[in-house]
């Protein structure tokens, strides 16, 4: 079943590093905790679902336009970036960020199936933009966890947490 589930994302996930083509995103095979069997067209699509919402989260940040994360973010998540944003137009700048590698891991799935949870490790670079001249660029590595939530057709990212390794 792993090695299956684990096929599965990684084809999944070779077509979206053609779409997205600087990103390399590495598959872990799921170490799923709870009670609910993960099933390999679940991860699939939550993983694909999670490398979209990060181009919607890049493309919402370096434009200043909230309404790009409707489709991909959800809750107090989706408030929190859009805050970000506010306050970004308000100060003139917007930030422009290149996400390089992610490393993922399915690491739960609820037993309503409400909810998957996974972490990140992300290697980034961003760069702040104040009125059209750049004021610096950094690279980050970070470890994210992430909760994912059925929506209609998707999953959404729920919670979008950094932590401390």
């Amino acid at each position: 079943m792993r090695r299956s589930v684990l096929a599965l994302c990684a084809v999944a996930l070779a077509c979206l590093s053609t779409a997205f083509a600087q990103v390399a995103v590495h598959v872990t095979p799921p170490d799923v905790n709870g009670t609910r069997t993960l099933q390999e067209q679940t991860a699939t699509g939550a993983i694909r679902d999670y490398v979209e919402a990060w181009q919607s989260f890049k493309t919402a940040l370096e434009e200043n336009r909230i309404d790009v994360l409707d489709r991909n973010f959800v809750g107090t998540e989706k408030e929190k970036l859009g805050e970000t944003i506010r306050q970004q137009m308000a100060n003139g700048i917007h930030t422009v960020y290149q996400d390089n590698v992610h490393d993922i891991q399915i690491v739960f799935n609820s037993p309503d199936g409400m909810s998957l949870e996974l972490t990140d490790n992300v290697e980034y670079q961003v760069q702040v933009i104040d009125h059209n001249k750049s004021v610096g660029t950094q690279r980050i590595r970070a470890r994210y966890i992430v909760v994912l939530t059925p929506a209609e057709t998707r999953w959404r990212v729920r919670v979008l947490q950094a932590v401390n390794e």
